[in-house]
């Protein structure tokens, strides 16, 4: 099971991104867990400094942006294997 964790305090942006991987879960019928964390200590402690955050399987995999979809779905794709 993947573990996607969105990282950032609840802007627009952060719940684009929360939004955007749910989508791609759910129409790739993937079992993943989408989590937002909203701590800013629990953030920083994952070395993101710049919102939001895209932590997959522990590993930070953007930060300071939201990718487009088509990239979101390659890096969820490509941690799924």
């Amino acid at each position: 099971m993947l573990s996607i964790l969105v990282l950032g305090p609840g802007c627009y942006n952060c719940q684009k991104l929360a939004a955007l991987c749910q989508e791609v879960v759910d129409e790739q019928g993937l079992e993943a867990a989408v989590e937002k964390i909203t701590d800013l200590n629990q953030i920083h402690a994952l070395g993101v400094m710049m919102t939001p955050g895209l932590v997959i399987n522990g590993k930070v995999v953007t930060s300071g942006r939201v990718p487009s979809k088509h990239a979101l779905e390659a890096l969820i794709l490509q941690a799924d294997q």
